[in-house]
Parts: structure tokens; sequence; C-alpha cells
């Protein structure tokens, strides 16, 4: 179709687009004036780096695509003006706002219209982030049509809001405004999505012995408890960690949407990927910083505590950590969020995930092993366990140790119990525990408070006598004390038990002990 040349200036064209900030997406007007005088491109409304360099990127799209760029004082305002606009999104609303205002598009055809998207030189459409809480921003306040990069249509359609149309390139958008949106809009619908258990790659049937080990990981699935695992190098510590997710119930629409937001702003959406499906399995390097763990930088994206929502955040060797790092966690683990400030505002991301820890028992791994001789000094061990602050340590409620393998255990043929039958246990006990809680705001025993651990893990006698004991004998604090009872619950509920009963919490404060044996 031949494209037209410059026609009586609007002189004016306002366009909507969309920014997001946090994991919640703001409309944002994108107006675009022309003006007599030396030719110019201004972009005002506070933008940062790379919205200014669209200046270049929308010049060079528009003339490769066939239409003319006008020489004119341009002057691109983003309201609102008191909110930093980032990244290159704005690229095709600024392009189709010259468009409009030089009449080679009629602006009545783009009225209640969202345009989203980055443009290469050649007028191509790139992926952009943030598509799904825009998309859902677009449900909630009216917007018509919401025009995006085709490789990120069915991120926008599963929101099931205004028709989503996905572009390839800027003479693909002509052609589709031009025909009154004649093509068929982007179908994406939740049935479409498999929200049950993908397939792993591993399972715990790889797992040898370890069966201590097992019903730990178990109890902690089944209850959402953070865990530490000890032992000595080649133990199978990380093996075991990265086989936890595989127990683990699938993920409900909520919780698939909540974490899709997250992976949308932070741009990791697989191409073409509508929503995320399976629990998330982070496993940082024990050189991240600050601002990798909990999020933040110059441009605050998630970091990985929020990228683990409503999965598992693997820490492996916790010791090598840095202190300060490791003292992040603290908020994140009692509250379910990260709150990050600066200047300018205070953001909030959702981070409620189960940590699975490990560490070796002492500088050269060997401390207590049967087979292999520690060569720490004692104080060298002291300095290395103390790298774990007693506040983080009593947010950990299971503690497991895990022992090297004998010899005929290695050798053994025989395959383990798989992760399908253990997560059937779990999910019977996750089920208890969405019946219990219906209403209330939280879904597993960890998430419990003080309020609902009185009214949901009440305890008879025998069980306070042992109770009143582990605590003397153990110098367990008040949160600590908490954590045992929420694991008593979990083991209750694996056991289809309403009450707790001494087998429960005998349980449950084991999984306490080695504070004394490596803390104390």
């Amino acid at each position: 179709m031949e494209r037209p040349r410059l026609g009586a200036p609007s002189m004016l064209a306002r366009i909507t687009s969309s920014a997001v900030l946090g994991v919640d997406a703001y409309l944002v007007d994108v107006e675009v004036d022309l003006l007599g005088g030396l030719p110019a491109f201004t972009i005002v409304g506070l933008p940062d780096t790379a919205v200014q360099e669209s200046r270049e990127r929308v010049r060079s799209a528009v003339k490769n695509s066939g239409f003319d760029f006008p020489q004119r004082r341009i002057t691109i305002n983003l309201a609102p003006a008191d909110v930093r606009k980032e990244g290159p999104s704005f690229d095709l609303p600024i392009a189709m706002g010259l468009l409009a205002a030089t009449g080679q598009i009629e602006i009545d055809k783009l009225e209640g219209c969202l345009f989203l998207g980055e443009l290469s030189l050649d007028g191509s459409v790139r992926s952009t982030q943030g598509v799904l809480p825009i998309a859902i921003k677009a449900k909630c306040d009216g917007v018509k049509r919401l025009i995006v990069p085709v490789s990120n249509a069915g991120e926008g359609a599963i929101v099931q809001g205004p028709p989503v149309y996905g572009v390839s390139n800027l003479a693909e958008v002509y052609e589709l405004i031009q025909s009154g949106f004649a093509a068929e809009p982007i179908q994406a619908s939740i049935a479409d999505v498999e929200l049950q258990e993908p397939p792993y790659p591993v399972c715990f049937s790889d797992v040898k012995s370890q069966q201590q080990v097992k019903r730990a990981l178990e109890v902690s699935a089944a209850g959402g408890h953070n865990v530490l695992m000890i032992g000595p190098p080649g133990s199978g510590k990380t093996m075991l960690a990265r086989r936890l997710p595989t127990i683990l119930p699938s993920l409900t629409l909520e919780e698939a949407l909540e974490t899709t937001k997250l992976y949308s702003v932070a741009g990791l959406m697989q191409q073409d990927e509508a929503l995320v499906t399976r629990r998330a399995f982070r496993s940082p390097h024990h050189t991240i910083s600050n601002a990798g763990l909990s999020g933040g930088g110059a441009h605050p994206r998630p970091g990985e505590v929020s990228l683990a929502h409503h999965g598992v955040l693997f820490l492996d060797e916790l010791p090598e950590f840095r202190r300060d790092v490791l003292e992040v966690l603290r908020q994140p683990l009692e509250d379910g969020v990260v709150t990050i400030s600066r200047a300018s505002g205070s953001l909030t991301y959702p981070a409620r995930f189960m940590l699975v820890a490990s560490m070796n028992p002492c500088p050269c791994g060997y401390f207590n092993d049967l087979a292999v001789s520690c060569t720490c000094t004692p104080r060298q061990i002291r300095q290395y366990l103390q790298r774990i602050s007693g506040p983080l340590l009593d947010r950990l409620d299971i503690h497991v140790e895990v022992p090297r393998l004998k010899q005929d255990e290695l050798m053994q043929q025989e395959s383990g119990e798989p992760s399908s039958s253990i997560r059937d246990r779990v999910r019977r006990a996750r089920q208890r525990q969405n019946e219990r809680y219906r209403g209330t705001g939280f879904f597993t025993n960890a998430q419990m408070q003080t309020r609902q651990i009185k009214q949901y893990c009440q305890v008879g006698q025998p069980v306070r006598d042992i109770l009143r004991n582990a605590i003397s004998q153990l110098n367990l604090s008040a949160r600590a004390y908490d954590r045992i009872l929420k694991v008593g619950r979990t083991i209750a509920d694996l056991a289809d038990s309403d009450e707790i009963t001494a087998a429960h919490v005998a349980e449950a404060i084991q999984y306490r002990s080695l504070d004394r044996k490596y803390w104390a």
C-alpha cells in the first residue's frame, strides 16, 4: 500500500502508553507537538537515557518504513511528568504520535488504543518488559485495544481484557490501523495454560539413601518451611535441594499470575510464553550483592528473593555469602515482601519463598565426619559458624544434617521413592491447610503469625512438658519455639491428624537439635 505523504498536520497528537512502577503499571500520555522553527527533537517528562535515545530509533524507523519524518521542532511530553520514565518501550507510541501529528494517520482511529514496543532502526517492533501488569492496568482503565510486540501478545492476552494485537513492524501497525483493526486479535485463555506439574529432568528417585533428609524436605514442602542442610562436601546437599521443586504442588492461577508479573517486569519471560507455570528455583552465587539479592539498583528491579516468589531460593555454601547480604533476608523471610527505599519513593516487591540453604560444618568441610579428619582449629570452626547470625538461624525452621553416604549405600542399585509419590502426600497436606486457613490471607503453616499459632497449634499437657524440656535443654528463642509448633502442625497434617501429638512435636524438635550441636 502506498504510504501517505505529509498532509495537513494536526500539530498536536496524544497517544496512550504505559509504564511499570514496581510490579504495577500506570498509564502514560505521550503528547507530540509540532512547531515551526529550526528542526529539533526534544523529549521531556523525566526520561532516562534509553527514552532519550528514542529520538534516533524513531527517526530511522519512520524513514525506513516508508513514512515522512517532519523537519520541524518536535516536542514529546511523557505525562505524568513527575515520574521517571525508563526503557525503550515508548518508541512505538512516539512514532504513532508523530504519524498522527503529521496527518499520515487519522488521529481518530487511535482513540482508545494503547501502544507499547521498542523499535529497531528498520522499523521492526522488538519485545519489551512488563506487558502483563500493563494489560491488567489497561483492563481496569477501560482501554479499548492493546497493540504490543508479537512476541509479547500472548502475555497480554492471558489477562482476558481488551483485544490484544501483536505487531512485528511499523508498517504492519499502519496496515492494522488503516483496516480498522480488521485482523483477528491474539487469543489466549487461562484454560489453555497447563498448570499441572511440568516434567522435571530430575527426581527424588535419583537420590540414594538419605531417608532422614528426604523426610525433612517433605515436611518443609508440605508446610512451606525454610530448611538448612549441614554436611560434608559430596554428601548430596545440592542434589537434594535441586529436587525440592519436584515435590511441591503445582502453582495456582493466582500464584502463576503473581510470578508472571515479576518475571515480566524483570524481562525474564521466554519468547511467546504467556504464563509462568513452573515454580521458580533460584540459586544465586555467593558473590551476589545486596541489590542482586533483594532488588534495587539505579533503576530498581526485582532481586533473587522476588524472582523466587512462590518457589525456592537456594543458597549454597551459606557462610560464604557476605554477612550484610544475608541480613537482607530477614525482612522478606518474616513479612513475605521486600521494600526498596529511594529518595524518590519506595517500591515493594512480593517475596514469599522457601529458603533452602546448605553449608559445610567447618571451613575444610569435615568437622564431625567419620571418614575424613577435620584440619580446622576450634577457633576457625567457631568463626566460620558465626558467619550465620542468630536471628537468621532462627528463621530457618528445619535444620537437618546430611551425612556422608557409606560404601554399601553408594553401591546400591535400587531406586528411591519417586517425586510423584512424595508430591501426592505434600498435596494432601497443603489441601488440609487451604481448608483450615480459608479466608485468612495465608495458605501454609509457615505463614502463621502468633495469633494463628495460638488458635491452630493447641497442644495437651504431655506435649507442653516435652516443649518445656526442649526450651530448657536447647536454649530456644521465642521465635524457634513458634517454629517448632508450626513444623509440628505440618507433621500432623502429613499424618492426616487434627491433633498435634507428642510424636509430631518430638520430630519437630529433632529438626532444631543442630542448634546445640554446632552453635551452642
